[in-house]
This record gives structure tokens, C-alpha cells and sequence, in this order.
């Protein structure tokens, strides 16, 4: 298996460079940080030196990118709410169902005991001679 020979390739430009810094700095990593920043600057500005009308266009395209994504974002948070509120809604809907059948079921059994009580008190109340005449 051939691996990628990039991440070591990385790995040592990166060392190089941290060295670098370090070496011309005397050792102290807070001075080349601030050596480091001020190169990063230096260079970032002769980029925009040469290029004066891409900055510009940049900034209106990262502006509209980011009026893009917000939108697609908005949306995606409009959709999801929305869903949540139906599927919210059918689960009271739900809820309210079976509150509604339990209740009923309820109500049945409620009933037939009845009958079966009004049954055995006639039934009783027949054994001791006091029917209804």
C-alpha cells in the first residue's frame, strides 16, 4: 500500500518554519509570534497591493455568500419549525383521540356493571319476596 507522502511533507514545512521563527527570535516564542504576525501582515497587504480591485470584490462576494447561507439557514430553520409544529399538532390531535376512546371504553364497562348490578339486585331482591309488582 502506498501512502501519501503529504502530511510528512506538511509536517516538516511546518517544523522548518516554526524553526525558523524561533532561531530568529533568540528563542522566545512570544517574539516569534510577533515576528510570525508581522510577516503574515506584511505579506497579506503586498497581496491586496497587487491586487487593489480584488479586495473589493471579495468583500461583496463574501457578503453575498454570507446573505446566501444565512437565507439557506433561515429557510432550513423555517422548514424545521414548521414540521415541528405539525408533528405537534398531530400528536395532540393523537392524544386527544385517545383520551377520547379510553373515556368511551370507560363509560362501557361503567354501564354494563350497572346493568349487571340493577340485574342481581332484582335477582336478590326476588329471593327475599320483594319484587317489583
Amino acid at each position: 500500500m502506498s501512502r501519501s507522502r503529504l502530511p510528512i511533507a506538511l509536517g516538516t514545512v511546518a517544523a522548518g518554519g516554526i524553526g525558523y521563527y524561533l532561531y530568529s527570535a533568540g528563542g522566545s516564542p512570544k517574539v516569534a509570534e510577533k515576528k510570525f504576525e508581522s510577516d503574515a501582515h506584511r505579506a497579506a497587504a503586498a497581496i491586496k497591493g497587487e491586487l487593489p480591485h480584488r479586495g473589493v470584490g471579495a468583500e461583496s462576494e463574501g457578503k453575498k455568500y454570507g446573505q446566501e447561507a444565512g437565507a439557506k439557514i433561515d429557510s432550513a430553520v423555517a422548514t424545521a419549525n414548521r414540521d415541528i409544529s405539525k408533528a405537534k399538532s398531530e400528536t395532540e390531535a393523537y392524544a386527544k383521540a385517545a383520551k377520547a376512546d379510553a373515556l368511551k371504553k370507560i363509560d362501557e364497562i361503567d354501564r354494563k356493571v350497572e346493568e349487571g348490578a340493577a340485574k342481581s339486585k332484582s335477582y336478590i331482591s326476588s329471593w327475599f319476596g320483594s319484587g317489583n309488582k
